[in-house]
């Protein structure tokens, strides 16, 4: 199994998440005809996949910060 891609984890990464570990979604810059395709997969332990989901819901429902340009999560 992959090792967790949140930085200094050395957890296994059994979650498969399309948000990095800054809570974006990452385009892989290859032509995509699908969700799948348009975004990198990264990997989570059970603790930093948890973490960042609070993080990321936390930044989409604050008000501050909606003027950047990366895409909500939300969003797709």
């Amino acid at each position: 199994m992959p090792k967790c891609d949140y930085p200094d984890c050395r957890e296994e990464g059994e979650t498969i998440s399309r948000l990095s570990p800054e809570g974006f979604l990452v385009a892989t810059g290859n032509k995509a005809y699908s969700f799948r395709e348009a975004y990198k997969r990264f990997h989570y332990c059970a603790g930093h996949h948890d973490e960042l989901m609070k993080s990321v819901w936390n930044r989409v429902r604050s008000t501050d910060g909606k003027g950047d340009d990366h895409v909500a999560p939300t969003a797709i």
